[in-house]
């Protein structure tokens, strides 16, 4: 790998640059549709009653909570930020965390830009793995996370809560439905929620795609057949499933900007178990391996990576196996992920459409009615639109409230503020 970097060449960056682009051209439209939907339903269906039924880790909570994180953001970040606060408000804990597999894995722009980039077998997976990991986390995490050191994680991260903002509820939550579909101030919250989850995923899907050009170019097939092995059965899928997370924890990348990449390894000729297990393993991309030991202390972090770990290269093994018994697993691997040069496609039209409803959104966004939505903040680090109520982090900054989508961007708000 150091050999062939060692002989980049600024043609080879200009390939790069071109393949990313092209991979983001062929996922544009599918991106804005699944922002907007995410968008709708946090603004549309009230949190508020995830605390009231997260309380055990029994089949009802277990399902809400992978409900509730169906239909939440996509975001890495804000997963394990809400994921915390529910925690932090009385939740069980594996319940947090089946909300929180749940919010990374089985939304619907995740599956939406999967089909496109990579095919319906992808896009099928990793739903069907992401109901693995859910039952495999409700079954096993009595086992792993539990008395003392949960109740360390819950006492840690209660100390300093901000209760006067606790009984906080936002107006548009409380509309009925017919009154929320037709109101501009409910659009314009939803429209608000699509352009902050955008803003804020805007590296990891920067880093994903750039990423992605760069191993499609530049790094030889040998190489790959070096880190994968093949030709050994259940061998080859079991070593390409306990590396695929591994490569995700050292990528950097969360969220969907991991798709990209999972194409160019599929490409690359990792398993079909091995593509899941990376996909599912943006968990466990290293700066969050911090954040976990910043809410939850080291202890727990370190049992948290093991159960994770163990649980993702569990589904991306049960979900090989499975797609294998019934055929479906693809056997082609394309010399090319998407075609990079313009042309009046399906995907060119559908872009065009998607892109005016983005400058709807944005139109709405910027002009949004503030009466109904005053309950929330926004993140000033990296844009998100916070429901107060429910931040997880909150400073006092020259007499003035300031809310945060996590306590990583509290903190980097602090140094920026700090250096200036």
């Amino acid at each position: 790998m150091t050999h062939a970097l060692a002989f980049v060449t600024v043609q080879d960056l200009g390939d790069s640059a071109r393949e990313a682009f092209f991979m983001f051209w062929e996922t544009l439209w599918a991106l804005i549709l699944g922002f907007t939907l995410s968008g709708a339903v946090q603004a549309f269906v009230s949190k508020a009653q995830m605390q009231r039924v997260m309380g055990d880790r029994d089949a009802a909570s277990v399902a809400r909570a992978s409900g509730f994180g169906v239909i939440s953001s996509s975001c890495s970040y804000a997963a394990s930020a809400m994921a915390k606060s529910l925690f932090q408000k009385g939740a069980d804990f594996v319940s947090a965390m089946v909300f929180m597999f749940a919010s990374t894995n089985l939304v619907l722009e995740l599956g939406i830009v999967l089909l496109v980039l990579m095919g319906w077998q992808f896009a099928v997976a990793q739903f069907v793995g992401g109901i693995i990991m859910v039952v495999l986390l409700a079954l096993t995490g009595g086992f792993v996370v539990r008395g003392a050191l949960v109740r360390r994680a819950r006492a840690r991260l209660q100390r300093g809560e901000d209760q006067s903002l606790r009984e906080e509820r936002v107006e548009v939550e409380r509309m009925p439905w017919r009154t929320k579909l037709t109101s501009r101030a409910a659009w314009s919250d939803a429209a608000s929620y699509t352009i902050a989850d955008a803003t804020m995923l805007r590296k990891e899907l920067l880093l994903g795609y750039g990423i992605a050009g760069l191993l499609t170019v530049i790094v030889p097939m040998d190489v790959w057949n070096a880190v994968f092995v093949e030709g050994h059965g259940f061998w080859t899928s079991l070593e390409n499933v306990l590396v695929g997370p591994l490569i995700a924890c050292i990528s950097f990348v969360c969220s969907i900007g991991n798709v990209p990449m999972a194409a160019a390894l599929w490409h690359g000729g990792i398993s079909f178990g091995g593509v899941i297990s990376f996909i599912f393993a943006d968990l466990l991309a290293l700066p969050l391996l911090l954040v976990y030991r910043k809410y939850y202390g080291l202890r727990l972090t370190l049992r948290l990576v093991a159960w994770f770990y163990a649980v993702m290269v569990a589904a991306g093994l049960l979900v090989e196996g499975i797609f294998g018994a019934f055929g479906a697993i693809p056997t082609s691997r394309p010399e090319t992920i998407v075609e990079s040069h313009f042309s009046w496609n399906y995907t060119t039209y559908l872009n065009i459409v998607f892109l005016g409803v983005f400058a709807v959104l944005y139109w709405l966004y910027r002009t949004r009615a503030r009466g109904a939505v005053s309950a929330y903040a926004t993140d000033p680090v990296c844009s998100m639109q916070v429901d107060k109520a429910n931040a997880p982090a909150h400073r006092v900054v020259d007499g003035h409230d300031v809310w945060f989508c996590s306590d990583r961007c509290a903190e980097r708000y602090e140094r920026i503020r700090a250096s200036t």
